[in-house]
């Protein structure tokens, strides 16, 4: 298994151009296939009959202007990978709702890249609603880029959160082809404080999936640990004391109605990041 194409979202984002650049320099590494989408968004339009033909003229100056900024973006985007040599790339402008896009184009990728909301930046709620709804929804990893910071490299020290859950296997599962690459790998099973005590099944749990990781061609070092302070925030304190420059964990949540409902490790991580993170639900 390995990564043979990628999809990075592309938007008028300031944090586009540093997305695009991790985006390459992942695809090159692989020798990936690089799909820059750019979707335009939709017009909510509200049902006023009284505005008439002015809000027809509105509308249509309004689609013309979308239209021509995922243009730029994707026209952007190819400069950056023929600056740099990229062989293999293309970019898609879609005029579709930008989650709803995302999750389709990404049935046909191995990894769709896209970055946390920056919350100093206009708008950040709508982008936050974007990458939570390709999180719970896409049927492949997204990798997620913090706001703040530079990455490179991305993923040369390895963090994977592990609870033996569904979600945990499947992210580690999507994350192979990143840790067979890995300096180092290491796999923590978080307990709760005041929670019943189940470090020894979890010690032998994790002894099991590390003989299972060194059959993938993984060395990975396990541990339990307990906190008492919230799992996400957990996560990020031992990322910070290990150097990690990527996060492996499983994205929980489910769907209510037409809400994203996320689990609060998944949603902290989200508001909170301080390095990459590699999610599949």
């Amino acid at each position: 298994m390995t990564y043979r194409s990628m999809l990075v979202l592309l938007d008028q984002d300031p944090l586009c151009a540093a997305r695009i650049d991790v985006a390459i320099r992942l695809a090159r590494s692989f020798e990936a296939h690089l799909v820059g989408l750019a979707p335009t968004g939709l017009i909510d339009v509200p049902v006023m009959p009284e505005i008439g033909g002015n809000f027809a003229e509105l509308t249509e100056l309004a689609w013309t202007e979308m239209r021509s900024r995922a243009h730029a973006a994707a026209a952007g985007m190819r400069e950056a990978c023929a600056a740099a040599g990229l062989p293999s790339f293309e970019t898609v402008v879609d005029e579709n709702d930008a989650a709803a896009s995302l999750v389709r184009h990404a049935h046909c990728s191995d990894l769709a890249i896209v970055s946390q909301a920056d919350p100093r930046v206009r708008g950040h709620a709508a982008v936050q609603a974007i990458v939570e709804q390709a999180v719970l929804y896409s049927a492949r990893p997204t990798l997620v880029l913090p706001y703040a910071g530079h990455f490179d490299p991305v993923g040369q020290r390895v963090l994977v959160a592990w609870d033996d859950s569904r979600e945990a296997t499947r992210a580690l599962t999507d994350a192979l082809p990143l840790l067979r690459r890995a300096r180092t790998v290491e796999v923590v099973w978080w307990n709760e404080g005041g929670m019943a005590d189940d470090t020894p099944a979890a010690q032998h749990r994790l002894k099991s999936l590390q003989q299972w990781l060194a059959w993938q061609g993984v060395m990975a070092d396990v541990a339990v640990e307990t906190t008492d302070i919230p799992i996400g925030e957990a996560m990020l304190s031992r990322a910070a004391d290990r150097g990690s420059d990527l996060i492996v964990m499983g994205a929980y949540g489910h769907a209510r109605w037409a809400e994203s409902m996320l689990g609060g490790a998944t949603r902290s991580l989200l508001l909170t990041m301080t390095v990459p993170v590699l999610m599949s639900h």
